[in-house]
């Protein structure tokens, strides 16, 4: 099994015609993901990489069936697009854009809680399940199939130790990058719950980062909800206080959101904390 997304995934592509939006489209479809149509305003009609492109949504549930959303819009009509998306019926958005302002983020998450939509990201990599689906852009040679759920904040991280892992003879069940900006659609708890439920996933590697309390809370849901062995891997340990590094979430303020805490409080719930990729791999092989 897997979590969100597998082979039965039926795939829209919001944004499909932009130059980003092409190449992963093609790039999704090679690594064997169904999707259905593509969407972007004005241009119904056009084929993309052999996809129909719809003028909206609605349109593209009105004639056949689709469960799931990718969304390459840019910054200022993302949030439009989830809404459209969440509005016709699909409960899986995926939503890879970076830089929506946080104002219309404040609008988003509360409308889709209301119908019962699950956002990955914005500003995220999007999910991959080896074997079965790829929806985002995650690269597929570095992934094998096997039983270690990964969630994490930063996209390349997330490469890094995923490669390691494979190289390793360690298969991933599914991997999940949530984001990393300030306001995002699903949590580490989220997908550590999901993860929880799955029973093909054996253990669970969390990669996190400076700034916010999610990794806190995600320590504090594992001492209690949590039976699966979870190995994290915190990064930003020099980062200085004040200065965002990479995510716009990833700030230290006011001595909140430091690496040094998160790891703390991570030791303190009886996660495994590594100090490196290859020391993930380490502690999966003793788990």
């Amino acid at each position: 099994m897997s979590i969100l997304v597998n082979e039965k995934t039926r795939l829209i592509v919001q944004g499909i015609t932009g130059h980003v939006g092409t190449l992963e489209t093609r790039l999704m479809l090679n690594s064997g993901t169904e999707i259905v149509a593509g969407v972007t305003p004005k241009k119904g009609g056009k084929i993309i990489e052999g996809v129909p492109v719809y003028d909206t949504v609605q349109e593209v549930l009105d004639e056949m069936k689709a469960d799931t959303s990718i969304i390459f819009v840019p910054p200022a009509h993302a949030a439009e697009a989830i809404f459209e998306a969440a509005e016709a019926g699909i409960k899986l958005v995926v939503c890879i854009t970076e830089g929506i302002p946080v104002k219309d983020m404040v609008k988003v998450l509360p409308y889709i809680k209301d119908r019962d939509v699950r956002l990955i990201g914005p500003n995220c990599p999007g999910i991959t399940t080896p074997g079965g689906a790829r929806v985002g852009i995650m690269p597929d040679f570095i992934f094998s199939k096997g039983n270690v759920g990964v969630v994490s904040r930063s996209g390349t991280l997330t490469y890094e130790v995923v490669d390691t892992l494979s190289k390793a003879g360690i298969g991933q069940s599914t991997c999940v990058g949530i984001g990393g900006d300030p306001l995002i659609g699903t949590s580490f708890i989220d997908a550590l719950g999901m993860f929880e439920d799955d029973p093909d996933t054996s253990s669970i590697v969390m990669i996190g980062e400076i700034g916010g309390t999610a990794e806190q809370e995600a320590a504090e849901y594992i001492k209690e909800y949590v039976s699966k062995p979870v190995v994290s891997y915190i990064v930003g340990i020099s980062a200085p206080q004040g200065k965002t590094m990479g995510h716009a979430g990833a700030i230290i303020s006011g001595g909140v959101g430091s690496a040094r805490e998160k790891i703390r409080v991570l030791e303190g719930a009886g996660v495994s904390v590594a100090t490196s990729p290859e020391d993930i791999v380490e502690k999966e092989k003793i788990l």
